[in-house]
């Protein structure tokens, strides 16, 4: 007697919508990483950063990113996964601007570290909602592909789309673009992406976000400072506090 084979349904248009929707905010955060490579000289021209802030704000915003990246993909998993996205890249959008007109080293420095703790919503988010929205293996396979490949992307041309735009305008300008992507995202996805929450989800380890932070930034800033100022005794205080 044949059994059954139940085929997962194909996803439709909206799904495929949705992919793209969520493939360009990765592109975006991913882009963050490298987008400052080529504004360096504009940045030093106009704040005039000592060579450890310089370090600080090309690095802050992917070490946040990695302090909070699982703690952003358990409370997406706690109080639904599309809310945190959308808290997220509204938080992404305030950031940038913020960090677009920065008057100061230590505003850039703060404004790179609040871009790093929201873009550390949309890795997981964006991964997460891709999953559920296809229940086709072959389908959902393809999708995490195309997602893949704009994270590999955003990485690769951040640095020409830099280039690009401080060949016109203002070093800021690079951390404009992030605002209209956002702003797409805040619109569509609450249309075009459905809830999902994680009934079994773990609890939220803040005390583990803080003491990966404080293992990692203290021993980052002795080893910076040691590069830019030479060997003193409280850069190795730091280092080992670490």
């Amino acid at each position: 007697m044949a059994e059954n084979i139940h085929t997962p349904e194909q996803a439709s248009r909206r799904e495929w919508v949705g992919l793209c929707v969520l493939s360009i905010a990765c592109l975006i955060y991913s882009m963050d990483l490298s987008v400052l490579f080529l504004a360096v000289p504009a940045i030093v021209a106009d704040l005039d950063p000592s060579a450890s802030q310089l370090l600080w704000i090309n690095d802050i915003y992917g070490f946040m990113v990695a302090g909070f990246l699982v703690t952003m993909g358990t409370l997406g998993d706690r109080i639904g996964r599309r809310r945190v996205l959308l808290m997220g890249a509204f938080a992404f959008g305030v950031a940038s601007a913020f960090a677009a007109f920065s008057n100061t080293p230590g505003q850039l420095i703060l404004a790179r570290a609040l871009l790093g703790i929201a873009g550390a919503t949309i890795a997981p988010s964006t991964l997460s909602l891709i999953v559920n929205l296809f229940k086709n293996e072959a389908e959902r396979n393809r999708a995490i592909s195309i997602w893949g490949t704009a994270f590999a992307l955003g990485g690769l041309v951040g640095p020409l789309i830099g280039g690009i735009l401080l060949q016109y305008f203002h070093w800021g300008s690079v951390f404009l673009i992030n605002i209209p992507v956002m702003l797409l995202l805040l619109a569509v996805a609450p249309f075009l992406l459905p809830e999902y929450k994680n009934n079994d989800a773990g609890r939220l380890d803040l005390l583990s976000v803080v003491l990966s932070l404080a293992t990692v930034l203290p021993i980052i800033y002795g080893f910076k400072h040691m590069a830019a100022d030479g060997f003193q005794l409280a850069q190795v205080v730091y280092i080992g506090l670490g």
